[in-house]
């Protein structure tokens, strides 16, 4: 044996050549030569850019077992050996220098003189225009990456409640795992309800959420895919951004803004996390240019004072202390009135019927698939048993099926739950929206975010000593002329009817989102006397399910 050959082809590099025609120009060349060509090694699909690859370190420890038995390593090219310039050289002294073995290609001569210096320029620049070559078809893959995520498409593993599929042209999209979308929107409808993340992962492992580690539910919280939005990253002097997908979603873009802003990562806001002392930071608008307004403290003769500033023009600055006593005011007179919460109780308790025999016929749809689902179980263990399919498959099949019938199961209990005695229990919560600022003086930072990013979606102004909104949310669109006469609030875009809502919800009253009753209310408060500590923790605990019953309030 005389010589080895190797053959390398990578979709990363964008090879031309295939292995069996690398192959046949190896044994050619040896032919021709004249020399004994022995075995030839495969490299399938490893980058050229280090020889930290499998099948090139067992080409090398082949080499070491057959010391002076192999004097020349063929190769097609040099481009095929490496595309990285200083590790190809690096590495060609190496075997010259410790196996006696002489790297060549096959366009250059069997006796070729590698200590010749025009021999080494040769091969350095052949190095060199290969690894030019490399890092041209590597930027052109993060283009060409970066193009599909403009155009929303999402190029990688598929996330949990995805999975990876193919459209007629055959390009690559995401496509919703029913089995599995579900604990996606639990986890969102859980964590906007107020529940701790460690409680909702708790729950959710029962219904095949199978993902470890502290930050599991994190992950999903922060993942734009499941809202329908591809994050594009920043390159050079383009920031980054959120394209619309081309997938579909499995939960309402609104919920995953939310969910953003609860965990005070939300990137469509400044990146500066705002103190108790400006809760309206990041909210509040210049009124000269319309971006957010910073805060901070001012040094005055005796003590310091809170100024809201413009960020762009310095000179915009308005009083902290006028801001937050026309707010306090505000909010007490944005709280719903009596009359609004009667007319939400009427509408839901007169919708009971209706409800009832919906969630009836959920209910006996979920019977059905329980009994489908048993006949799965039986025919796969019947499979093993008969050796039709092996443990390993079973268990994968096993695991999937035991994950629906825990979905179908807790839907069932839900669904057979007194709905009527629940409806009256939650409907106590709605009196607590006759005190807004009790409940924003409650709150934490961000909840005060969520809540008035909601209520007051595009932001607030304050021009001419009152506040601005071009959108206030419909449901306190009833107090716009009271705000307006107490020169509170001027809501730049009435609502013709702001009762209309057009939307139908799963029980056939409409609604404005998502509901799901067992989780945003299931904590909800029973002991309402005015002073109980215990109602103090549940009323700070159940914020974002007060707000959520208000927004959804038509369920």
């Amino acid at each position: 044996m005389d010589a080895i050959g190797y053959v390398r082809i990578s979709k990363k590099d964008q090879s031309v050549h295939s292995k069996d025609y690398q192959r046949k120009n190896i044994q050619d060349y040896c032919e021709y030569n004249h020399i004994v060509l022995g075995s030839v090694f495969e490299d399938d699909g490893a980058s050229s850019y280090t020889f930290d690859r499998p099948d090139y370190r067992a080409l090398e420890q082949f080499i070491k077992e057959h010391k002076n038995n192999v004097k020349y390593l063929i190769v097609l090219d040099h481009d095929r050996f490496s595309r990285n310039l200083p590790e190809a050289l690096q590495k060609i002294e190496q075997l010259e220098k410790r196996y006696g073995i002489k790297v060549i290609a096959t366009s250059e001569p069997l006796d070729i003189d590698t200590s010749d210096p025009s021999v080494f320029l040769l091969r350095a620049f052949k190095y060199l225009i290969a690894n030019q070559e490399l890092l041209t078809i590597r930027r052109r893959a993060k283009m060409s990456a970066r193009h599909a995520q403009e155009s929303g498409r999402y190029l990688n593993k598929a996330p949990f409640g995805y999975l990876n599929g193919r459209q007629k042209d055959g390009k690559m999209i995401l496509v919703v795992d029913e089995t599995k979308a579900y604990i996606v929107q639990k986890i969102f409808r859980d964590y906007l309800a107020g529940v701790p993340r460690y409680l909702i992962h708790q729950e959710v492992k029962d219904l095949g959420f199978h993902q470890s580690g502290n930050g599991a539910i994190f992950r999903i919280l922060i993942n734009p895919l499941y809202a329908g939005l591809v994050r594009v990253v920043a390159h050079g002097k383009n920031p980054e951004k959120y394209v619309k997908a081309i997938h579909d979603p499995i939960i309402s873009e609104s919920q995953y803004w939310r969910a953003q802003d609860t965990l005070g990562v939300n990137k469509r806001a400044m990146k500066t996390q705002p103190k108790e002392e400006f809760p309206l930071k990041g909210i509040l608008k210049s009124p000269c240019c319309g971006q957010s307004m910073t805060a901070g403290w001012s040094k005055g003769k005796s003590k310091y004072y809170l100024y809201y500033r413009c960020i762009k023009h310095s000179n915009v600055n308005i009083s902290g202390a006028v801001l937050h006593e026309k707010f306090n005011k505000l909010l007490l007179n944005l709280a719903f009135r009596q009359d609004a919460i009667d007319e939400i109780v009427v509408e839901v308790k007169g919708g009971l019927s209706a409800m009832n025999e919906t969630r009836n016929k959920e209910s006996k749809v979920i019977t059905d698939q329980l009994s489908k689902l048993e006949e799965k179980i039986e025919r796969a263990e019947k499979k093993l048993m008969d050796d039709i399919i092996n443990a390993a498959t079973y268990k994968k099949w096993n695991k999937k099926f035991n994950a629906e019938r825990a979905q179908l199961l807790k839907r069932r209990d839900e669904l057979d739950e007194d709905l009527e005695d629940f409806i009256n229990q939650e409907l106590l919560l709605l009196p607590y929206m006759l005190n807004l600022p009790g409940i924003f003086e409650d709150a934490t930072i961000n909840q005060q975010h969520a809540i008035l990013n909601e209520v007051f979606k595009q932001g607030l102004t304050f021009k001419e000593g009152m506040f601005r909104t071009p959108w206030i949310h419909p449901e306190f669109v009833h107090n716009s002329q009271i705000l307006k006469q107490l020169e509170l609030l001027e809501n730049e875009q009435l609502y013709d009817d702001f009762k209309e809502i057009s939307l139908c919800g799963e029980w056939g009253i409409r609604t404005r989102g998502p509901f799901n009753k067992s989780t945003v209310f299931k904590t909800a408060a029973i002991d309402h006397s005015a002073n109980s500590p215990v109602q103090k923790y549940k009323v700070d605990r159940n914020l974002q399910m007060i707000f959520t019953i208000i927004f959804n309030k038509r369920y």
